[in-house]
């Protein structure tokens, strides 16, 4: 069964830092281009960084370049996303997801990780 559970969220001020993290079990992690997705309150699911399996080329929403970082561990079966400089706009629902092969709707899976950006 193939299952990704986020965690890591929670309450930042503008200007502050998070780091996510999703583990990943019932597939071949390694072989998967892996992805962070967010949505916020009457805003459409977005994908705001994915990771490729082979070579970890990254790629990054205009919206999040140069704040957030996606990375991953493929022996913990794990992908991060480092987010600094947060902005009360980066406040939203966050999952993480295959983006080629995707495991259910990306932003309707369930429970992913809520991050909140308040002053």
């Amino acid at each position: 069964q193939v299952q990704l559970v986020e965690s890591g969220g929670g309450l930042a001020q503008p200007g502050g830092s998070l780091t996510l993290s999703c583990v990943a079990s019932g597939f071949s992690f390694n072989r998967y281009v892996m992805g962070w997705y967010r949505q916020a309150p009457g805003k459409t699911c977005e994908l705001v960084a994915s990771i490729s399996d082979e070579n970890r080329s990254t790629i990054y929403e205009e919206a999040v370049k140069g704040r957030f970082s996606i990375s991953r561990d493929n022996a913990k079966k794990t992908v991060y996303l480092q987010m600094n400089n947060l902005k009360p706009e980066d406040t939203a629902e966050y999952y993480c997801n295959r983006p080629n092969v995707l495991v259910g709707l990306p932003c309707s899976r369930g429970q992913g990780t809520q991050v909140t950006v308040s002053s």
